[in-house]
């Protein structure tokens, strides 16, 4: 069993920063699969990025170029750091953990990008 914790989302203008955290609890930590995602008003929840255990990433066309994934292993942690924000990026965003048939969710940090 894996708890998930994400923090770090808020209000920022367009072409703001950000970095959301995900704080993971209650198992190993360093051999799941890491990922986040989001989910905008009145659509479905879609891929953002992942980064494996042996730290490879992938990123949705989306966001490549300007959000980071990155883990640290000693603090348990996955990090988002969104850059050049567009109001377009404006949706909640889940963290995710997964390991074989398993796959943990948390509740979700809101980011709206406004003006």
């Amino acid at each position: 069993q894996v708890q998930l914790v994400e923090s770090g989302g808020g209000l920022v203008q367009p072409g703001g920063s950000l970095r959301l955290s995900c704080a993971a609890s209650g198992s190993t930590f360093s051999i799941y699969a890491m990922g986040w995602y989001r989910q905008a008003p009145g659509k479905q929840r879609e891929f953002v990025a992942t980064i494996t255990s042996g730290d490879s990433t992938n990123y949705a066309d989306s966001v490549k170029g300007r959000f980071t994934i990155s883990r640290d292993n000693a603090k348990n942690t996955v990090y988002l750091q969104m850059n050049s924000l567009k109001p377009e990026d404006t949706a909640v965003y889940y963290c995710n953990a997964a390991r074989t048939v398993y796959s943990y969710w948390g509740k979700g940090t809101r980011v709206t990008v406004s003006s």
